[in-house]
């Protein structure tokens, strides 16, 4: 009698739902740069010697800094969406 594990609850309405931090970080490096972010999210791991890896380990210990990364990341969202709006 084996128990399968509980099958993961859908959450059709969390845009953050199924992404990684570092999906989320490359996303927003992409389209702001580490000096875009850095201006957005004053933080050291945007600042100096940037990286994905380094800004991965700061955010992964730090909840208040990644909810301010995940935060800007849906207004980012939110603006993509606005701006392909108004071009229709």
């Amino acid at each position: 009698m084996s128990t399968s594990p509980p099958e993961p609850r859908q959450q059709p309405r969390n845009p953050l739902h199924g992404l990684t931090l570092e999906a989320i970080v490359i996303a927003l490096q992409e389209e702001y740069g580490w000096t875009g972010l850095d201006e957005r999210i004053p933080l050291r791991c945007f600042a100096f010697e940037p990286s994905v890896q380094s800004s991965l380990k700061f955010l992964r210990r730090t909840p208040w800094a990644r909810a301010k990364v995940e935060s800007l990341y849906l207004f980012m969202l939110r603006e993509r969406a606005r701006q392909a709006r108004d071009r229709s």
